[in-house]
This record gives C-alpha cells, sequence and structure tokens, in this order.
C-alpha cells in the first residue's frame, strides 16, 4: 500500500513564505497545484507544502527526519538561515527548530552525533 503524507503550512504572504521554505529545502517547490500553494516533495510520496490561509498562519508543527543531520544543518547555514532552537534528547536525538515568517515551526531532527 502506497500512502501520501502532505504536511501544510499555513501562511499570510505567499511569496515570502515560499522563498523561506526555498531556502530551508534547498530547492524551488516541486509543483503548484494552484496560486495560493506551493509544494516540496522531500522524498518519495512525502511532501511539504504552503498555502495562503491567513487565519491559520502560524500554528504549524512539522518535524523531519534526515540521515545527514550536521550536513543539511551547514546546508540551510549556508542558505542564510539558523535554527531557532536547538535540542538533544536523553537518547541523543538532535533537533534543529526553525521558524517561519509567520511562526510556523520546522524541525530538522537526526540521530546521536
Amino acid at each position: 500500500m502506497t500512502v501520501d503524507l502532505f504536511a501544510g503550512l499555513p501562511v499570510r504572504d505567499y511569496a515570502a513564505a515560499a522563498a523561506w521554505c526555498e531556502r530551508l529545502l534547498g530547492a524551488p517547490p516541486s509543483f503548484l497545484p494552484n496560486d495560493t500553494e506551493a509544494v516540496w516533495e522531500l522524498a518519495e510520496h512525502r511532501y511539504v507544502y504552503i498555502e495562503v490561509r491567513p487565519d491559520h498562519a502560524g500554528h504549524a508543527m512539522q518535524a523531519i527526519f534526515v540521515d545527514d543531520f550536521d550536513a543539511r544543518l551547514a546546508q540551510i547555514a549556508g542558505r542564510g538561515l539558523e535554527p531557532a532552537e536547538r535540542e538533544t534528547y536523553d537518547n541523543g536525538v538532535r533537533k534543529a527548530i526553525f521558524r517561519d515568517p509567520d511562526g510556523n515551526e520546522i524541525g530538522i531532527g537526526g540521530g546521536p552525533a
């Protein structure tokens, strides 16, 4: 069974949100379903999208786990974004929390250093 996952970020300003996501994710959107949405494919059948929904903007929380945590954070820093917070859990798992212009949270997580 194939399962597609679409994780949404409600935003106020489409252009600002799309530019921020491009910097975080390192690529332009994979596709544009309409004038108020942009979609990035992170892996097969796994997507993050923005949608203009001003009344809901700033309330999303997403977590993306990667194998190359340190390299990924270095790439994101090279595009001008730094995490708002960093966490390390008791089991050694690390998380870097980024917030878009509306305050939506995207956490990048990875295994122990």
